[in-house]
């Protein structure tokens, strides 16, 4: 990809990020609630050493479906947050159709929950932190939104942004030093 189209994306980008900056004005009290329980969800798959990701689907103010990240613990690479939020809405609502529903979820979805999420008719998505390599609502695309397909939902981005953010950035930090401490003694026992 030329220069001239990532400063392109970056601006596209940018813009995306600034329209959203629009929908921060229609974030209500429920949703930093309902983001709040995502976070705590997002706790529960950092203390099993997944990446720190909660979701939660909401119908009518309450909680019909709840997941975090568990693709490591599973050896199963569709445990993202998201789905397992959607599956358990699902089976709580008797169908497979969420069109009342609110997906709330701390980092941008990726490409596979987003037509996951397309499929279910999911009517809203609010998401916390961006995910400049694989958001497929606005970063990298927007699959949520894309106007051939059958259905379109809404997203508003950026609640809770900073404390889904610092989430993700302390478990990468953490994660990168473990692995350098883990070569470093793998190197040292090699040599000793």
């Amino acid at each position: 990809m030329s220069n001239e189209n990532n400063q392109l994306l970056g601006s596209e980008m940018v813009q995306q990020q600034a329209d959203s900056i629009d929908a921060i004005s229609m974030v209500s009290e429920q949703d930093i609630k309902f983001m709040k329980h995502a976070l705590s969800l997002a706790d529960k798959a950092e203390l099993i050493g997944e990446v720190p990701v909660g979701a939660c689907i909401v119908v009518n103010g309450e909680i019909v479906g709840e997941g975090y990240n568990e693709p490591i613990t599973t050896h199963d690479p569709s445990a993202h947050a998201e789905l397992r939020a959607v599956q358990q809405a699902a089976r709580q609502v008797q169908n497979y159709r969420l069109v009342d529903a609110t997906l709330y979820v701390t980092l941008e979805p990726c490409s596979m929950c987003a037509g996951m999420l397309v499929h279910a008719r999911v009517k809203r998505v609010v998401f916390g932190a961006w995910d400049a390599k694989t958001g497929a609502a606005g970063s990298v695309m927007n699959l949520l939104q894309h106007p051939a397909l059958n259905h379109q939902a809404e997203i508003v981005s950026g609640v809770l942004a900073d404390e889904c953010a610092d989430k993700l950035s302390r478990f990468f930090q953490k994660r990168r030093k473990e692995i350098k401490a883990a070569k470093k003694a793998k190197k040292q026992s090699a040599e000793g």
